[in-house]
């Protein structure tokens, strides 16, 4: 039974897979893909939810933190359903370059 459900960002499940013994493909690319470190990755996180955008949803903010994008355009691809504004898109990006 699923009692809680949250999104994971890649350096969280990096942490959780250490100690495993799962298969080499994973690992390899968990070293390949992770691109902040786990702290690093909670305060990005922390800090783009503080700019209180209600455009931007929990499972945006992780997927921004994992693929940690350069510029607005490759930001906005992150979006479903929305378009993020040059001034909100800028703040993120902001953000993410102290990372």
């Amino acid at each position: 039974m699923i009692l809680n459900k949250k999104p994971l960002m890649l350096a969280e499940v990096a942490e959780y897979a250490k100690n495993t013994e799962e298969k080499k493909v994973f690992h390899d690319y968990l070293k390949a893909f992770v691109k902040l470190s786990k702290s690093d990755a909670i305060k990005c996180a922390e800090d783009i939810k503080a700019l209180n955008n209600p455009k931007i949803k929990e499972d945006e903010v992780v997927k921004i933190v994992d693929l940690v994008p350069k510029d607005s355009e490759d930001l906005n691809k992150i979006f479903l359903d929305v378009t993020l504004t040059e001034e909100e898109a800028n703040a993120v990006l902001e953000i993410i370059k102290k990372y």
